[in-house]
């Protein structure tokens, strides 16, 4: 049995659609979710549907019972010590389950980023290396959508605003890294692995201008703002403070190479090269 949690979230369902895509039958495969009813298509394709809440422990064991393999998604939540607080209770129910194989979504590098984020990860991995239950950790770097979402504003505003200096970013698509994740519970070998899962190149925000006002047609143009400014703007599109605080350090340590790094791990998993930035931005936009 693969249990996947948060598999109404974008990642989450995506993984399940490349189990589904694998061969894996619907009836060897659990969602854990918040709010079933999310999940009725699902449910309607033969998958196993079991609520879920990382915020509600005592729902989580019993949705976790029978996982061979359990896809364990980081929780989205903007503020550190509630991540923490929430995968301390997935790690302890998955103990309690007895699931036989923990394959975690961290961050690259966990274990030496400067980024905020990485503080939450870092903390994960290391309480579920004390189960003493088998992992794979897939430590995913930026997601390109992360970026690209905001193309067709940029395109209508003529620009696209960072703190990154000519910080690069080693982005993928979510599509890659939930092809990875589908790889890793579906196949042997994996046990005790940190990939590090980035993409095949890297890029600055600058070539993301250039890249979108070649595209697009229309002059896009990238401005580097100071840390403080950068929040101001955020704050000011209506972004909780616990979430603009996560993102500019995000912005101000990637100016030092804290999403730069790249390595060929997420490519030779899926066995085809990854998203392109071309590739993201004719997506954005043809969307």
């Amino acid at each position: 049995m693969i249990v996947v949690t948060a598999a109404t979230g974008r990642l989450g369902r995506l993984t399940v659609e490349n189990l589904l895509a694998r061969g894996v039958s619907p009836a060897d495969i659990a969602v854990v979710v918040r709010s079933p009813e999310r999940a009725a298509d699902l449910a309607a394709r033969g998958v196993q549907v079991r609520e879920g809440d990382y915020d509600r422990p005592e729902t989580l064991a019993p949705a976790f019972a029978g996982a061979d393999r359990l896809l364990f998604v980081s929780a989205s939540a903007p503020d550190n010590d509630l991540r923490i607080g929430q995968h301390t209770n997935v790690v302890a129910a998955a103990q309690e389950a007895g699931v036989g194989q923990v394959v975690y979504t961290s961050i690259v590098e966990a274990d030496t980023n400067p980024v905020a984020l990485a503080v939450v990860h870092n903390d994960t991995e290391r309480r579920i290396r004390a189960t003493g239950l088998p992992y794979t950790f897939l430590r995913n770097s930026w997601y390109f959508e992360n970026y690209t979402a905001g193309v067709p504003g940029a395109v209508e505003r003529g620009g696209i605003v960072g703190t990154t200096a000519d910080g690069r970013i080693a982005a993928a698509s979510i599509a890659d890294f939930a092809e990875a994740a589908a790889v890793v519970l579906t196949t042997d070998g994996h046990a005790g692995q940190a990939y590090e899962l980035t993409g095949d190149t890297s890029w600055t925000l600058a070539d993301l201008a250039a890249e979108v006002t070649r595209q697009s047609g229309k002059q896009v143009a990238h401005t580097d703002l100071p840390a403080e400014r950068l929040a101001e703007v955020l704050t000011g599109a209506g972004l909780p403070a616990g979430l603009v605080a996560l993102l500019v350090d995000a912005e101000t340590h990637t100016r030092t190479g804290a999403l730069g790094t790249v390595t060929d791990h997420l490519r030779t998993l899926i066995g085809r090269p990854t998203t392109t930035l071309p590739d993201a931005v004719a997506e954005a936009l043809k969307n």
